[in-house]
Order: C-alpha cells, then sequence, then structure tokens
C-alpha cells in the first residue's frame, strides 16, 4: 500500500511515495509562500490554489495521503491560520498539519543519521527557517531559527541573477550575524531537507562517493575544501541561466546560492571536515516516527 506525504515549505513543496519502508521522490514543486506573504501579509490566493490542485491531482491516483506544512503556516496570525486550515479541508478533504519546529528538526535528524558511525551534524535549511543540530546517540545541542534563505534572498536578490554581483563573504557575514553561536563540533555536516544531492548533481561543482558511511539516501559527499572552492565558483563563475535552460524546474533554482553560503557558515562553526549533500527530508523520520 503507498502513502504519500506531501510535505508543504515556504519553497519548496515536497511529494514522497512511501511503500514497505521504501521512500521515493516523486516530484518537487516551487510554490513561493514566504515571498509572497511577505508582500501582502496574507497566504497568496494563486499559492493556495496551486497547492490545493496538486493534492487533488494526487487523489486520482492514491487515496492515503498525509499533508504537513512547515516555516510560514507556524508564524501565521490565528485568524488567517484557522481560515488556511478550514479552506485547504473542505477543497481537498484533508487535513493539514503544521508541524512544529522543534518536531520537523527530530524527523529530519532521524532520517539523515541513519548508519553515520561517529558524530555528526544535520542542517536543515528552508525558506522562512533553518534548523541546526549534533547528533551523538541523540540531538546533543541545536539551534531552531526563524530564518532561512528566502530572508537572504531578500536582502540580496542578485543572489538569483546569472552571476552573483553580492560576494559569497558579504552573504556570510549577513547570516553570520543572524544564526546565533553554536558550542558542539563535528566532522560530518549532513545537508538534510532540501535538495542538496539534486543540487550537487546538476549545478556543476565537485563530489565524490560518500565512503564515510553506508546509507543509499546520501551517496555523495566532498570535503570542506572542495566545498568552499566550488562554492565560491557557483557565485563567481557558474552561470546560474545555464543550469536553468537545462533543468526541468528552474524557479527551484532562486535560492541556491543562498543555501550554499548557508552551509558554509554552518561548517564554519562547527569545524566540519566533509559535506554530505543528500535529498533526505522530514518525511523519513515521520515515516518512523509516527507511524502513518
Amino acid at each position: 500500500m503507498n502513502k504519500i506525504v506531501v510535505e508543504v515549505g515556504s519553497t519548496v513543496s515536497k511529494v514522497d511515495r512511501c511503500s514497505e519502508g521504501v521512500i521515493e521522490r516523486l516530484k518537487d514543486v516551487t510554490i513561493q509562500f514566504k515571498k509572497n506573504y511577505s508582500l501582502t501579509n496574507e497566504i497568496d490566493s494563486n499559492d493556495f490554489d496551486t497547492l490545493v490542485e496538486l493534492v487533488n491531482s494526487l487523489k486520482k491516483e492514491y487515496d492515503d495521503i498525509y499533508v504537513c506544512g512547515t516555516s510560514i503556516f507556524r508564524v501565521l496570525p490565528e485568524d488567517q491560520k484557522k481560515n488556511f486550515l478550514e479552506d485547504f479541508k473542505a477543497r481537498t478533504g484533508y487535513d493539514f498539519n503544521i508541524v512544529s519546529q522543534d518536531d520537523e528538526c527530530e524527523y529530519t535528524v532521524l532520517g539523515a543519521v541513519q548508519n553515520v558511525p561517529t558524530k555528526s551534524c544535520v542542517f536543515v535549511a528552508g525558506g522562512g527557517s533553518c534548523e541546526i543540530a549534533v547528533y551523538e546517540d541523540g540531538i546533543v545541542e541545536s539551534i531552531n531559527a526563524p530564518f532561512g534563505v528566502i530572508d537572504v534572498m531578500n536582502e540580496f536578490p542578485d543572489l538569483q541573477e546569472d552571476i552573483a554581483s553580492t560576494t559569497l563573504e558579504e552573504v556570510m557575514n549577513y547570516i553570520r550575524s543572524r544564526i546565533g553561536k553554536f558550542e558542539s563540533k563535528a566532522d560530518i555536516l549532513i545537508l538534510a531537507g532540501g535538495g542538496h544531492e539534486k543540487f550537487a548533481r546538476l549545478s556543476g561543482i565537485h563530489y565524490e562517493k560518500n565512503d564515510l558511511y553506508e546509507n543509499p539516501n546520501a551517496p555523495i559527499m566532498m570535503d570542506i575544501e572542495t566545498r568552499k572552492k566550488e562554492t565560491l565558483r557557483y557565485f563567481e563563475e557558474i552561470s546560474l541561466d545555464e543550469i536553468r535552460k537545462k533543468v526541468d524546474d528552474p524557479k527551484w533554482w532562486y535560492a541556491t546560492r543562498a543555501m550554499c553560503a548557508f552551509v558554509l557558515v554552518v561548517a564554519e562553526m562547527i569545524d566540519a571536515k566533509h559535506v554530505v549533500p543528500t535529498n533526505i527530508g522530514m518525511v523519513h523520520g515521520i515515516i518512523n516516527k509516527i507511524k502513518l
């Protein structure tokens, strides 16, 4: 039996199919909830319609669907939240479950650290929030901040251009000033919560096989010096327009430079030696934790 999990974020909505322990990503859909909310302080009606159409399209093939949301939906005023939840249920027949930031962090970490033999750090960044958690037989330290890549893009809109005019160091300084302090250290930084592996494979940056640990959901990695050099190249040399011409989802690439800067700031905070980009999301922990 197939269970469909729709995870609705501030920018990207992910659709996963879960069957007998196997999780398969069916699609990523870019819906700019946070970006458009910032313009009017209301959920954009077109964004809402797009989400409803997505869920209703899944009903044609699947009848077991779980829908959850993060980030922007947590901070809606109570009257807007009530209306959103009621309208969503009326138009789809499904509940919209708003996941707390602590639960989002826990679910994603649980999915990301499988088979990791040593202390590691899991970084989850979305459009409107970020979570950093060091894991060693449990979460030993974490930061949950209502600050994400769309906040960075609002400050540096040129990062979406073909070649960025703002320097990598400027963006990193901006993130450093807002992300807080972190005491724990870890050699391995696991990137989760979004399409980090997808980014690595399609952006043209260099990576290699993950020989640190065995996990089919974490097949590639890079050492930290490679990641630094490749991020600088992504800011200064790699054409974002050329990437967008070749991919099926050009809008998804809007905030990828902001995300790359985030990764380096977190790696710096924990003294990471290796970066493991994955497509692991909250769904991996949700399935195991709440037994859908």
